[in-house]
């Protein structure tokens, strides 16, 4: 390779569990080196357009190319879409000069893996415990392929965990402690639950929940809710408890990992992998979709001792009272929890999947 400063380019559009990592690993790429050129692609529709920027790197759209779940006209107008993003994708790589492509998976990244085909060397990384479909295409033709976990159904895969933000792998829950919970108005020292359900909310964690409210207030645990910004969440004060804190949504998610002894909430992967690497013990109450990938993605965290799986329809406020508020009380049973989910192993995914990438382009 020419001696000039390295051209990575990311793909990972659409939704936050593709664009995040595509972002934690161009941060850690210019960490390693500071000269390097990083690109984004996405398409006009996706998270990545207010992500991207924000994060202080530039953005390239290109079509998207949706698969069909059925046999439609849509379908039969694949080829041609497909050969029009691939076509457009190929002049942004050349414009950027890209030494290698790193895609993380979704619409964005299958043309990205055409479009690089022959041309730029392919790294793929899969967050999900079971691959996607522009993911095992991308496999095929990629030179190095990581995962987030083993046995993700691509063939040769290294599990690397998933590339998170800084603020998120070299947070100190316990010295952050006091000033998160004061941002948040919590009980400095009442054992804390975080509850969340991702962006959106989780119907069955706001109705569980709040339902357990009253006892949890009595048994004297405090409890920092995200409901979901299009929900609301209801809960009676007890009086002399710890607060129960309910908010639409949370902007500081390493202040909330910080306030709380124990979460519950969904097991989206970069949910899973960001609990995982600050050390919080977890109740992961899949979303009960798809094939499954939730409870997948959450199952390495459980085996190791570092979270219990719920299943969504067992999720009630009986459930909260009979299993979460023992837990969350039982303060040598969390410290069990936490060094167990610490060793599953995403806090340096970052710097590693950096040095694989800058390793390909420099071949």
């Amino acid at each position: 390779m020419a001696q000039r400063a390295p051209s990575v380019v990311v793909a990972g559009g659409g939704t936050a569990g593709h664009i995040e990592p595509a972002m934690a690993l161009a941060d850690a790429v210019r960490r390693l080196r500071p000269d390097a050129r990083v690109l984004a692609l996405g398409t006009e529709r996706g998270l990545e357009n207010e992500i991207v920027p924000a994060r202080g790197y530039p953005l390239e759209l290109v079509p998207p190319v949706p698969m069909p779940r059925k046999a439609s006209a849509e379908l039969l107008r694949m080829p041609s879409k497909v050969r029009e993003s691939v076509r457009r994708t190929r002049a942004v790589l050349e414009r950027a000069e890209a030494d290698v492509v790193v895609g993380f998976g979704g619409y964005v990244s299958l043309s990205a893996y055409l479009a690089a085909r022959g041309r730029v060397p392919i790294v793929v990384h899969e967050a999900n415990a079971s691959a996607g479909l522009a993911n095992k295409v991308g496999a095929r033709l990629a030179k190095r392929v990581l995962s987030a976990v083993p046995d993700t159904g691509l063939a040769g895969a290294q599990a690397i965990g998933i590339p998170l933000r800084e603020s998120i792998t070299s947070l100190d829950r316990a010295a952050l402690r006091a000033r998160a919970r004061a941002h948040f108005g919590l009980h400095p020292q009442a054992p804390t639950i975080l509850v969340f359900g991702g962006s959106q909310g989780a119907q069955t964690l706001n109705t569980a929940f709040s339902g357990a409210a009253e006892a949890l207030g009595r048994a004297g645990v405090g409890v920092l809710h995200a409901h979901g910004p299009k929900n609301t969440v209801a809960v009676q004060a007890v009086p002399g408890a710890p607060r129960y804190v309910t908010v639409p949504y949370l902007e500081r998610m390493d202040l909330a990992y910080a306030a709380a002894d124990l979460v519950v909430c969904r097991s989206g992967a970069m949910t899973v992998a960001e609990v995982s690497a600050v050390g919080l013990p977890a109740v992961f109450v899949p979303l009960a979709h798809g094939n499954g990938e939730q409870a997948l993605n959450a199952q390495p965290v459980v085996t190791a001792g570092g979270a219990r799986l719920v299943a969504d329809a067992e999720m009630t406020p009986q459930r909260v009272v009979d299993e979460v508020l023992p837990l969350v009380s039982d303060p040598r049973r969390l410290h069990e929890m936490s060094r167990a989910t610490l060793g599953t192993g995403h806090r340096e995914a970052d710097r590693v999947l950096a040095q694989i990438a800058l390793e390909v382009a420099a071949q």
